[in-house]
């Protein structure tokens, strides 16, 4: 049975493909593969986002690297689980795609919209120039009883409006996907350099309705 497509959950991302294919998993004989995708800023920085795509939409064996593609659909988490713990994994599960030759209009090669539910309380806080911020991780619902768990980061008056929002509460999100390094410790001498994904909050709107 196709999945029924949600309207709470819609990404845009346009870039040029900086990785080969790899393997990620299988579903009743579907190959799923990842692939990196960097995506301009308005800035001189770019993310890299990777994107969860179908060996049925595109041919895995060939290498794109250096090809601008435009692909749409839907940012997504699941949980690897690393010794005893787990991990929020997260990628754009790609729906639709197309190769592009030209592409000048950078205002629009990231956009995320979703609507979902708080479920954690936001940490706010002040940076040491004391410019505001805000974490949430919004739960977004798919259907069949499933949710995407999405870190969200706020700015200013987004963050001290998120601040306020109890566990449960419904908003809407529209943003860009961002990427971030960090350094993860392993152990007392060991630590090792990750990559941590989340939705820059540009917009966010208040719903009436809770969970």
């Amino acid at each position: 049975m196709p999945e029924k497509i949600n309207e709470n959950n819609k990404v845009s991302v346009i870039g040029v493909i900086v990785s080969q294919f790899q393997f990620s998993h299988e579903v009743y004989g579907e190959g799923f593969y990842l692939v990196d995708l960097s995506v301009n800023r308005l800035s001189d920085q770019s993310d890299v986002i990777p994107l969860m795509i179908s060996e049925r939409l595109i041919d895995v064996k060939q290498d794109y690297r250096g090809r601008t593609m435009e692909a749409l659909g839907q940012f997504r988490s699941y949980n690897r689980h690393e010794g005893t713990r787990n991990r929020l994994v997260l990628s754009v599960f790609v729906r639709e795609f197309q190769f592009m030759e030209e592409f000048t209009d950078y205002t629009k090669t990231n956009q995320i919209f979703l609507d979902g539910f708080v479920c954690k309380e936001p940490v706010y806080r002040k940076t040491p120039l004391g410019r505001e911020i805000a974490d949430m991780l919004l739960a977004v619902n798919r259907p069949y009883g499933k949710s995407d768990y999405i870190p969200c980061i706020c700015w200013g008056r987004n963050a001290r409006y998120a601040s306020t929002f109890e566990i449960g509460t419904r908003i809407r999100v529209f943003g860009r996907i961002q990427s971030r390094e960090y350094m993860k410790k392993i152990s007392e001498e060991e630590s090792e350099k990750r990559i941590a994904y989340e939705v820059s909050v540009s917009k966010m709107e208040y719903m009436e309705e809770k969970a």
